[in-house]
């Protein structure tokens, strides 16, 4: 990437970010709670992208438009669960996209360069796409793939204390108010012993939204995120949350032989 990406830029794009996000304040503490929710995350996906960004050896230039990807890749979150209470796409809106308008209409973006302002638009469209286009340029698709793995990273840590303090703490916007009823469903499993990301429209229950949590390791692109994973635990926590089952031991039977290495993910025959 030849375009410079300046410091006072991405401190002009944090400021934004805050204004933003404080027209959300809301009195209802359930709403507040979700909002706070989200923008932690976003601040905590701005470090992840950076510290993937370092170990994959990004420039100056290429981390602070890696961070101003990740400070606005949920910016459509604020608006979606004030509107419709859900941070669930199948039942409000397509975040990502809302997202974009969101930008688009306040023409924060304008004063970047054309190819730059692509690469942060392209890159938001795709971070939720449950698989990514195959006719695009190795450019936009290697920033959505920085971007879907700095999200994960941070969504797995926290979807993983939700569990753990459940109950203290209840919040169904987090698991889709999926109900939390013994049992998997089947697509789900065959999904994962596939080695297949799981499709949000298979989810009936808890246990199915963890599974498909799971799965989010075929779908990693980058071996610093392998490594984080596998570093700080996160698919044994799940496992740990997960009822006892010949079928779920199978599961991470496969993804402990055949997932911590770049290379055989990449093998993996996931396309959905």
């Amino acid at each position: 990437m030849q375009k410079s990406v300046s410091s006072e830029k991405l401190t002009e794009l944090k400021d934004w970010f805050i204004n933003y996000v404080s027209i959300f304040q809301h009195n209802d503490h359930d709403i507040q709670h979700n909002i706070d929710l989200k923008e932690g995350h976003t601040l905590r996906v701005c470090r992840e992208i950076v510290y993937i960004g370092k170990q994959l050896g990004l420039n100056d230039d290429q981390l602070r438009l890696a961070e101003i990807i990740a400070l606005l890749h949920d910016i459509g979150r604020f608006e979606q669960y004030v509107r419709y209470r859900t941070f669930n796409d199948r039942k409000s809106v397509n975040h990502a996209r809302l997202g974009i308008e969101i930008l688009e209409n306040s023409g924060i973006l304008e004063s970047f360069e054309s190819s730059l302002k692509e690469i942060i638009i392209k890159a938001i469209k795709y971070h939720n796409r449950h698989l990514l286009p195959f006719e695009e340029t190795e450019t936009n698709l290697f920033w959505a793939k920085l971007i879907r793995d700095a999200d994960k990273l941070d969504i797995w840590k926290l979807i993983i204390d939700h569990y753990y303090r459940r109950n203290s703490e209840h919040n169904g916007a987090v698991q889709f108010n999926l109900p939390d009823t013994p049992g998997f469903s089947q697509e789900v499993y065959h999904d994962l012993i596939n080695k297949r990301v799981v499709h949000t429209k298979h989810l009936k229950n808890l246990n199915d939204f963890k599974l498909f949590q799971v799965a989010w390791i075929f779908d990693v692109n980058f071996q610093p995120t392998l490594d984080a994973i596998k570093n700080r635990g996160y698919l044994e926590m799940i496992r740990d949350v997960l009822p006892e089952s010949k079928e779920i031991d199978r599961i991470f039977y496969i993804i402990h032989v055949s997932c911590y290495n770049l290379r055989q993910i990449k093998s993996c025959t996931w396309a959905g």
